[in-house]
């Protein structure tokens, strides 16, 4: 989506705001003892009270209003009331939304209580990493040299990238161009960022994997050689300079 009427623009500001707040109220409710499907079901209390539609069940009827993933759980994960959250264990939450016809996307990793399985570093590093690849991003700017940003900064750390998943454009549908904004250095892709086009952008930083594959349940991914992965994300719109972070309330650069 490119935004060029200011009505467009307060469209995306709404559903962007919808899905922040829930990802931030998420984050903050989720506590050891407690199930996915709860946690879910809270988020879900949230969007709706916005007036917002689950983007994954609406689009894609996955089985849940949020993607909630634990520990070697990637990404896609389905809220359950058989898994409990345990202290230490390192959470994803994936929030994206459509409301007045617009649609935004967001999403973080972090860990639950203590971090008695020495995560947290991880999520920093996805994390710290998110925030310079949007700094660099600008109209203009080459699709693949972002991807290049993020892994030469994975591998400064000690980590590895996703190389099967990536960010992608988004606005009036959840999946629009430009799509595969991936996490490395794609030297057949000449595409460049557009001003004024809105992108949700990925980190998938992991400790051992370099795919992820999926699971028997034909949604949650895991990674191909097994570990953690670390994921935040924002949308944002794309300008001549800094790029306006429509999700920034989610607060996950605090």
């Amino acid at each position: 989506m490119s935004i060029t009427t200011e009505s467009e623009l307060v469209g995306m500001q709404k559903v962007s705001e919808a899905v922040a707040y829930t990802l931030n109220k998420m984050v903050s409710y989720a506590q050891p003892g407690m199930t996915t499907k709860e946690l879910d079901d809270y988020g879900a209390k949230i969007l709706s009270e916005f007036g917002a539609r689950s983007a994954p069940n609406h689009t894609y009827g996955f089985p849940g209003w949020t993607c909630i993933s634990v520990d070697n759980e990637f990404c896609h994960g389905i809220p359950s009331n058989k898994r409990v959250l345990k202290e230490g264990d390192l959470i994803n939450i994936d929030v994206s939304a459509e409301l007045g016809g617009f649609w935004a996307d967001n999403g973080s990793s972090f860990v639950i209580g203590n971090d008695i399985n020495h995560h947290q570093k991880l999520v920093d590093a996805s994390k710290e990493i998110l925030r310079k690849a949007i700094s660099n991003i600008k109209g203009g700017v080459r699709i693949s040299d972002i991807g290049s940003l993020i892994e030469t900064e994975a591998k400064k750390r000690g980590y590895r990238v996703i190389k099967n998943l990536g960010g992608h454009g988004i606005g009036r549908s959840l999946h629009e161009q430009p799509d595969e904004l991936l996490n490395f250095k794609n030297r057949f892709d000449q595409r460049r960022f557009k001003k004024n086009s809105v992108v949700a952008i990925e980190t998938f930083i992991s400790t051992t994997s370099t795919y992820t594959k999926e699971l028997s349940d034909g949604w949650t991914l895991v990674g191909n050689k097994g570990g953690y992965m670390a994921q935040h994300e924002h949308t944002i719109v794309v300008t001549d300079g800094e790029p306006l972070i429509l999700t920034e309330d989610n607060g996950i650069f605090d």
